[in-house]
């Protein structure tokens, strides 16, 4: 993946740094961001920081992965989002067991439902769009919630370690759910290399991969990885099967359809394990982090909410929900379908 462009101060700053040698990175600690959980500048740049610990850039150094003042300069970008996140989340419901906090909290989220808009009307030009935006993530699917695996123990690392197995494929790399994404993007026309729509996603997109790199990273926040991941897993099924009724309604191709019907197979199970042998066995092995657990997943609902109404937003006004369009079709446009063999996107 290459640098980015910039998109204000903060990514003009690290982008530039990081085209030369590791050392100083020479930016200040003091800076003004607009709205913390969706800022294009901020989110591009914190961004960027967590990729140095996944694949990384072409062109930039790897020893900058470690370089403190850049480690300085990313908590500095941290704080802004976490200290956002915790004020529109407020507190939460902590009465009964930790998997009746989490169905609460998923039961009463009132955000807009994605996968019906998608499987009831939705058209093919937002479907690629959507797919266009989850590609920040579902190509690097499972890597920010492995990073809690060496910091739990017991009954809620072997929970993680069962459901993180099978995002990997369970040993075979073309069941990678990664690899299965890819799929869906070839049959849908759009280039599956890794990262290569960064410079169409939108700061609220990056924010809810960023989420996971914040809570994943941070030992503190392990509890928070946790329930990020098991109300990931608690609200995958039914939109998962909505995504795959669509996709058959456009009339897709079984190897476009596979991500998804295969997440419906999979999360059903993951559910359980994520919601009782994970949450609850962290819970039971460190009551205290009840509260970090249930803050993990209200801040998935709370940006997937903000997220799936920017998208509203954009394509009720007609136009792309991308910084950049993927091409000129319009939203109410079509495009073809094909067989996920042979298309031009780069591997």
């Amino acid at each position: 993946m290459r640098l980015p462009e910039p998109r204000g101060p903060l990514s003009e700053a690290l982008v530039a740094r990081l085209r030369r040698e590791p050392g100083v990175l020479g930016t200040s600690g003091r800076f003004e961001v607009g709205d913390p959980l969706s800022d294009d500048d901020l989110h591009l740049s914190l961004y960027v920081c967590y990729e140095l610990h996944y694949r990384g850039f072409a062109g930039v150094d790897e020893r900058w992965e470690w370089e403190p003042t850049l480690i300085a300069f990313r908590s500095a970008l941290e704080r802004p989002f976490e200290d956002g996140l915790r004020e529109a989340i407020g507190r939460q419901r902590l009465a009964g067991s930790v998997e009746d906090a989490l169905k609460h909290a998923i039961d009463t989220d009132a955000s807009p439902s994605m996968s019906r808009h998608i499987e009831e009307r939705g058209t093919l030009a937002q479907f690629r769009e959507f797919v266009v935006h989850r590609s920040a993530y579902q190509l690097k699917e499972a890597d920010p919630h492995s990073w809690a695996i060496p910091r739990l123990d017991g009954a809620p690392k072997a929970a993680m370690v069962e459901i993180q197995s099978e995002e990997y494929g369970s040993g075979k790399p073309e069941a990678m759910h990664a690899e299965l994404f890819r799929t869906t993007m070839r049959g849908l026309g759009l280039d599956d290399a890794y990262g290569a729509y960064l410079e169409h996603l939108p700061g609220s997109t990056l924010a809810t991969v960023n989420l996971m790199s914040l809570f994943g990273l941070h030992r503190r926040l392990r509890g928070a990885i946790v329930g990020h991941l098991a109300a990931f897993e608690m609200t995958s099924t039914s939109p998962n099967a909505r995504y795959a009724a669509a996709l058959r309604r456009m009339g897709a191709p079984a190897s476009v359809i596979a991500f998804y019907d295969e997440h419906v197979e999979a999360d059903a199970d993951h559910e359980i394990v994520a919601a009782r042998g994970m949450a609850g066995g962290l819970i039971a092995a460190e009551p205290a982090l009840f509260s970090d657990v249930l803050f993990g997943a209200a801040a998935l609902l709370h940006l997937e909410g903000r997220f799936a109404a920017r998208l509203f937003d954009a394509w009720n006004e007609g136009r792309s929900s991308l910084r950049l369009p993927l091409d000129d079709e319009g939203t109410d446009g079509g495009h073809e379908l094909r067989p996920a063999v042979a298309l031009a996107g780069r591997r």
